[in-house]
This record gives C-alpha cells, structure tokens and sequence, in this order.
C-alpha cells in the first residue's frame, strides 16, 4: 500500500485477500517450506515418523551410475554371420544384442529386396512377427500406396527386441550401431526407408542438427544405398499430417508416384 494520508483508514482485510487471491490465481494456493515433511505420518497412526531420506548430490549419483554394470559389447566381429540366411538366427540368439527376458523379433524378407524399411525396434503391440501390430497397419498402408507390398520389401530393426525407454548412446557403445552397417549390407536392398530417424542416427553416432543429412546413404564397400529418414511409424499414428509429409518426401525422392 502507499504511504499516503488516506493508507490509515484502507481496509487491510480486502488488500490480504486481493493479494491471496493474486498468488491463487498464480497457482501458489499452498504454504511451502523446504524441509521435508511426512505428510503421511499422522494418517498412519505414526507419532515419531523417520525422517525423510536426503536426495543424494548428483556428482554421487553420477559416480554411482559410471559404477553401474554396462551392457555387454557384441562379439569379435569375425563371429557374426557372412549371410542374410544365418543372420536371423543369431539376431534372436546372440545374447549382447538385447537384456535377457525380452522377447525378440526376426526380421522380414530376403536379400536385395526392392525396398528396405528400417525401423528402431520392434513395437510393443507386434504379436509373433515385426510390424504385426498397429504400427504394422499403418506400414501395409504406406506400401500399398507407394505401390509395393511385404513380398518386394525387407523389414528389419536395429534392436531385435521392444525396449522401454532405450539409452541409445550406450547400445552403440556397445556396437548396436556396427551390426546395423552389417545388417543392412547383408540385406543389400536397392533403396533404405528409415522411419525413425533420430533413434537410429543416434545409434549410428551422428549428430543431432545433421540427422537427416547423415542419413542421405548408407556407404557400403561396393557401392553406396540410396537412404530416405522419415518420422517413427508411432509418430505419424499420432500426427496424422506426417503421413502427407511422408508422401511428398517420397515423390521427392524417387521421382515418381510409385516405386
């Protein structure tokens, strides 16, 4: 309040209230303290709550967390299979490719396929083969408009199995993103389609601004195969306006209305 002749007869009780409903309003309709308090304790019947356990200071947590176990890195690259046939198998056995307990998917198709559709990792709803949930759906759809279907097209992922939340920086580190190179030169397709471009940049140690550039080929010993990244199959169920995106994307890149 100003300090003038008249502040001594204002109504104080209106000027507290104005003031409580301004904060309200702001969202603070709490009093707030920094220490911790149980405020469960009187509801359990607990006279003498523990008190609260203190957050530890990151730098430990940090510490603990370089101290943690990491993910194994995939055997010596002589062991991994020379050709698309023995690939599967050892995609669904080899144990440093996913954490044990989950369920794994081969991937689709046959060598030197028309079209190859890379996508990040199975989805959660796929039942006994990649894509065979809704995601899956919405891939048979885009196929058939760009006039191909399952049977001229390899479909494959860089994790064999669904990993919740998946830390991509340390599945490189331990050399996802190598036996994706070697999966994909096994598979020798004549064009990529990767949807999901930022999970599998990352996996493959490009940088974030450059995620669609770094994805324009995949170099192999022979000859260079023709990339298009595109948005996750999951993103486009959500944003709709992605799929119109994805479409003049793809007359862009091949020059035509069908393959």
């Amino acid at each position: 309040m100003p300090d003038t002749a008249t502040s001594q007869n204002a109504d104080w009780s209106s000027a507290v209230a104005a003031a409580l409903d301004w904060w309200r309003d702001a969202g603070v309709d709490h009093a707030f303290v920094d220490d911790p308090q149980d405020w469960l304790a009187d509801a359990r019947g607990i006279p003498d709550a523990a008190p609260a356990v203190p957050l530890k200071p990151l730098r430990e947590l940090a510490a603990e967390r370089s101290e943690s176990p990491q993910m194994p890195k995939v055997g010596d690259r002589a062991a991994w299979p020379q050709s698309l046939d023995t690939f599967a198998q050892w995609w669904l056995d080899e144990e440093a490719l996913s954490p044990t307990g989950l369920r794994r998917l081969p991937p689709l198709g046959g060598a030197r396929a028309d079209l190859m559709v890379l996508v990040p990792m199975p989805a959660a709803d796929d039942g006994n083969a990649l894509l065979s949930g809704r995601a899956g759906r919405l891939l048979d759809a885009i196929l058939g408009t760009i006039g191909l279907d399952r049977a001229q097209v390899y479909i494959g992922s860089a994790l064999p199995a669904h990993v919740p939340m998946p830390d991509w920086q340390a599945l490189r580190a331990a050399g996802l993103g190598e036996v994706l190179v070697h999966h994909i030169a096994l598979a020798a397709p004549k064009r990529l389609l990767i949807l999901g471009t930022s999970s599998i940049s990352a996996l493959l140690g490009h940088d974030p601004p450059n995620l669609a550039q770094s994805l324009r080929a995949i170099n192999q010993d022979s000859s260079p195969i023709a990339a298009m990244p595109a948005w996750d199959l999951e993103a486009m169920l959500a944003r709709p306006a992605l799929k119109a995106a994805l479409w003049s994307r793809w007359l862009e890149w091949t020059g035509t209305d069908t393959f």
